[in-house]
């Protein structure tokens, strides 16, 4: 598997777990006072999140300016 699918698949299954963390924490804190481990939970998702969502959004210009010093070399 391209490590490139491998970062997307990955960014996405995240999405979908800092989802569920959410209504999760919202739920706790409609029945009452949540554990702190609760209201922490969607913390671990959302910086892995940004790594890959940052990993995503340099690759564009990474490959560009690779393209353009093969071409120039």
């Amino acid at each position: 598997m391209n490590w490139n699918i491998w970062i997307r698949q990955s960014h996405r299954w995240l999405s979908i777990v800092f989802t569920v963390t959410v209504i999760a924490n919202f739920v706790a804190m409609a029945l009452g006072e949540p554990p702190a481990w609760v209201v922490y939970s969607p913390l671990l998702p959302l910086f892995l999140l940004l790594f890959t969502g940052l990993y995503m959004f340099v690759l564009p210009y990474a490959t560009k300016w690779r393209s353009e010093r093969r071409a120039g070399a």
